[in-house]
């Protein structure tokens, strides 16, 4: 199989994304924690591919962002957002 259908991969690349939009919106870690309602080190772990959100976590994430949900997956398969 292609690393595109590895699970840890899959984790990687959002956690990419998130932190990609996070940044788009001059947005801390601890910012968009707050906004979201967890754990600094949540944020962290997410972005570093260390964690598998639920989906409720990740709506929280894109309510704090202010994107839709489908907007949090566009790209997740572009390897520049792991730049």
């Amino acid at each position: 199989m292609e690393n595109l259908h590895d699970e840890s991969f899959l984790l990687l690349q959002l956690g990419a994304r998130i932190k990609f939009l996070r940044k788009e919106k001059k947005l801390s870690q601890l910012d968009l924690a707050l906004e979201a309602g967890v754990a600094k080190n949540y944020i962290s772990d997410l972005e570093n591919g260390r964690r598998n959100p639920s989906v409720l976590i990740l709506n929280r994430i894109c309510i704090a962002l202010n994107i839709q949900l489908e907007d949090l997956f566009k790209g997740v398969s572009d390897l520049n957002y792991l730049l």
